[in-house]
């Protein structure tokens, strides 16, 4: 995903700024499409929160896995206040950045929330990560790690 994101500044639910370069290198990372204002989004978060704290609790550090969440909130603000009310620790593309419109086109987002897994490269590993976090939890993650050629000791 460094291929994708590479030089670009991630935000934080808390307002912190971090390079993706740093962020995302080495690891599997879940893009999170989705909106504060779409019932299945605020359906599917808490979900995605449990499952991204369950997995860091158990990973070695440095944690292979990373979500990015690529807003489809009609506003800044909109975008803000979901991240801080629902979301996890992970990070989110800014706002007005335009690749949050070229990573829907990129990865033919048409329906919200979708959790697309891509390796480090920005290859799909899964475009079906919600369905695999609801129906097989933690061990869905070794799948997309064995994919992503990310070599770990995780057993979930």
């Amino acid at each position: 995903m460094v291929d994708v994101l590479g030089g670009r500044r991630l935000l934080t639910r808390d307002g912190a700024w971090v390079e993706a370069d740093a962020a995302l290198q080495n690891k599997v990372v879940a893009l999170y499409f989705a909106a504060g204002g779409c019932a299945s989004s605020r359906d599917f978060t808490p979900l995605l929160r449990r499952f991204h704290a369950q997995l860091l609790a158990q990973a070695p550090r440095p944690a292979p896995f990373q979500v990015v969440f690529v807003s489809a909130d009609g506003s800044a603000r909109e975008m803000l206040d979901f991240m801080r009310r629902l979301h996890g620790a992970w990070l989110a593309l800014p706002f007005h950045d335009a690749l949050r419109h070229e990573l829907r086109t990129m990865y033919h987002i048409s329906v919200i929330p979708r959790l697309v897994v891509v390796k480090p490269s920005g290859e799909v590993i899964t475009d079906k990560g919600r369905k695999q976090i609801r129906e097989q939890g933690l061990a869905c993650f070794q799948n997309w790690v064995e994919a992503a050629n990310i070599f770990q000791n995780f057993s979930g």
